[in-house]
């Protein structure tokens, strides 16, 4: 995990994760549970050639929208945001996490 500091984001609050970067905004301090959240994304992308985790992502948000109709809803029922929030308080969480854990998650409700 690599962290680098830039100016701007589009479209992001604070941070991006681009396997292996995690771009956080020049002044953003981020707190512990964020900086698990951002390494479980650099895990799934990892895990995915990072291009795949992307078309999923995209994919899984815009099936999820189309029956929610709310944007954050959509986010946040993603499968890869559902076992990155899920997990973010838990220290030891990648001591333990399967490869693919994201996939529990995507039926999930």
């Amino acid at each position: 995990m690599k962290i680098k500091y830039i100016k701007y984001i589009p479209f992001q609050k604070q941070d991006i994760v681009l396997c292996p970067y995690i771009f956080w905004l020049k002044g953003f301090t981020p707190t512990d549970k964020l900086r698990r959240h951002a390494q479980t994304h650099i895990k799934q992308q990892a895990e995915l050639l990072i291009i795949f985790f992307f078309i999923i992502y995209i994919i899984e948000f815009l099936i999820k929208f189309s029956f929610k109709w709310n944007i954050e809803k959509a986010y946040r029922s993603i499968s890869f945001e559902r076992e990155a929030y899920r997990n973010q308080a838990k220290k030891t969480y990648f001591e333990t996490r399967k490869k693919f854990a994201w996939i529990k998650y995507i039926y999930e409700k």
